[in-house]
C-alpha cells in the first residue's frame, strides 16, 4: 500500500492535523469546545489505528460504562462490517469476543471472554489493546486510551472527535489519477491500485472474476467483500 503522511480533521473545530499532533490538539480543543451539562460521568478517550494501515486512524470518546460490545458495534459501523464475521478485543492477554469459544474446544490454557463488561473495569488511561474482525482475512486494529475526563454523554454513545482524511492514492503507474479501485488478489504483493480509466486493463479483471472493491477510507479496504462507503 503507499505510504504518506497522514492527516486528519478534528470534528470540534474542523481544523486538520497529522496523526501525530492530533491527540495534543483534542486535549485542548476539547477543553474549549465542550461545555458541561447535566451530571458529570468519567468519559475515555481513545485513539484507534489500522494495523499495519496506520494512516487510517480516528479519535473517540465514549462513557466508561459503556461496555466492550458497544465499541465493537461501533468499529463495525464505521470501519469493518462486510459479512457479519466473528470479533474479539486482547486487553493484557486476556480475549473478549463477541461469541466466546467454550473452554473443552480449545487448549486448558485458552479462555474467551464475553464482550458484556464495561469499558473501566478493564481499561485505564495509558493502556493500549487491540481489536480482530474476521479470522480469517483478518483487518487488526490497535487500541490506546489516551486519556478520562468528567463530562456528559448520552447513553452509551460514542462520539467521534477526529478521523483522518482519505488518503490520496495514485494509480500506482500514471501517477495522475486518483485510485478507486483496489485489487484484492495483488493488494499486498503486486500493484494493486487502479483509476476509474484503467482497472479494467488489469490481468486481474481479465480473468473475469470479481476481484476488484472500491477504495474506501478504512484499512479494511480491498479485504473480503467490504466496500464500505467510499469517500
Amino acid at each position: 500500500m503507499p505510504r504518506q503522511t497522514s492527516i486528519g480533521t478534528c470534528f470540534l473545530c474542523q481544523e486538520k492535523f497529522s496523526k501525530v499532533a492530533m491527540a495534543r490538539h483534542l486535549a485542548k480543543c476539547r477543553q474549549e469546545k465542550t461545555k458541561p451539562t447535566g451530571a458529570p460521568k468519567k468519559i475515555l478517550h481513545l485513539q484507534v489505528a489500522g494495523v499495519p494501515w496506520t494512516n487510517y486512524w480516528m479519535h473517540l470518546e465514549m462513557p466508561a460504562h459503556a461496555k466492550l460490545i458497544d465499541l465493537d458495534e461501533f468499529l463495525r459501523q464505521m470501519w469493518l462490517e462486510c459479512c457479519g464475521h466473528l470479533s474479539a478485543f486482547t486487553i493484557q492477554g486476556q480475549r473478549y469476543a463477541i461469541h466466546p469459544v467454550d473452554d473443552f474446544m480449545m487448549d486448558d490454557d485458552f479462555h474467551e471472554e464475553t464482550m458484556d463488561c464495561t469499558l473501566d473495569s478493564v481499561l485505564k488511561p495509558g493502556m493500549t489493546f487491540k481489536h480482530e474482525y474476521d479470522y480469517g482475512t483478518t483487518t487488526e486494529l490497535a487500541l490506546k486510551v489516551i486519556a478520562e475526563r468528567q463530562g456528559t454523554a448520552k447513553g452509551k454513545s460514542v462520539t467521534l472527535l477526529a478521523r483522518n482524511d482519505p488518503p490520496d492514492y495514485k494509480k500506482e503507474k500514471c501517477k495522475q489519477k486518483l485510485a478507486t479501485q483496489v485489487c484484492s488478489v495483488c493488494l499486498y504483493y503486486k500493484e494493486a491500485w487502479y483509476c476509474d480509466d484503467c482497472f479494467e486493463k488489469h490481468a486481474c479483471y481479465k480473468k473475469g472474476e470479481d476481484y476488484f472493491l472500491p477504495v474506501v477510507n478504512s484499512p479494511r479496504v480491498g479485504q473480503c467483500g467490504y466496500t464500505g462507503i467510499p469517500d
